[in-house]
């Protein structure tokens, strides 16, 4: 019997309605899956229904076991098997064509991933499973108390959305935390209005102490800023989690050559 291994933050979903809820999220449409932790591979059986699948898996001793369950698939090339490490997966992507990425990802590496995904542009969408805590991040909006830079960026890419949430008790062994499933859907052209990298600077220095004044946290673009603010109709002294996506972009545009 394989047991969850705890340095990989291995948790297996075992409710069945919530695989079913995961491949129902996925359109019909879509060309290609890249899953990420296929585990004992009950979501990946599902996935197969849908398109051809690559799944990448870092746990040496799975390998065997995806193997002699998938063998047919994998045999006629609609799976394809990866024994990898998927944080150092992307080359700069995962895939060479546009794909969907799913995956249940341990809360150590879930940021870094995502991110990774969010800059991969054969990623059009991630349907993932993540710690509760961190799905409200990415998936919140300006006044929420879980609103942060993590939420700004997901929302100038991504459409997103959270899907459903999930107790401990649907995992296999059950971990400490509730998670739930977030879609992110990339928009078409955020990378033709904005240097992806140089944005992520940007909102770093304006959440550098979310509770402060904007003004405090931009103290060197502060003639330009209170200027942009007047511009949205916004008061001087609102806080960074105060402010909607499209007040960020403008504020960056406007302050960028400054």
């Amino acid at each position: 019997m394989i047991k969850a291994k705890k340095h990989f933050g291995q948790n297996f979903l075992k409710d069945q309605s919530a695989l079913e809820k995961i491949a129902q999220a996925i359109s019909k449409e879509t060309p290609f899956i890249v899953e990420i932790g296929p585990g004992l591979g009950d979501l990946t059986q599902k996935l197969l229904e849908i398109c051809k699948v690559k799944v990448i898996e870092i746990d040496d001793e799975l390998i065997p076991l995806l193997e002699k369950k998938f063998h047919k698939e994998l045999e006629n090339a609609d799976l394809t098997l990866l024994n990898l490490d998927a944080c150092k997966a992307f080359t700069p992507s995962l895939h060479n064509d546009e794909y969907v990425l799913v995956a249940n990802l341990p809360y150590y590496v879930s940021t870094h991933l995502i991110l990774q995904a969010l800059e991969d542009k054969n990623c059009k969408q991630l349907i993932v499973m993540i710690q509760k805590e961190l799905a409200l991040k990415f998936c919140a909006d300006e006044g929420q108390s879980d609103f942060c830079a993590l939420s700004v960026l997901a929302g100038l890419i991504c459409e997103r959305k959270l899907l459903f949430e999930l107790k401990p008790e649907s995992f296999e062994p059950v971990p400490k935390v509730d998670s739930a499933v977030i879609s992110l859907k990339r928009k078409a052209n955020y990378d033709e209005i904005v240097d992806i990298q140089a944005f992520k600077a940007f909102l770093k220095q304006c959440f550098c102490a979310p509770r402060k004044q904007l003004v405090n946290n931009l103290k060197a673009y502060k003639k330009e800023l209170l200027q942009s603010l007047n511009e949205l109709g916004l008061k001087e002294n609102i806080r960074a989690s105060e402010l909607s996506v499209k007040s960020y972009l403008k504020i960056f545009i406007d302050l960028k050559d400054k």
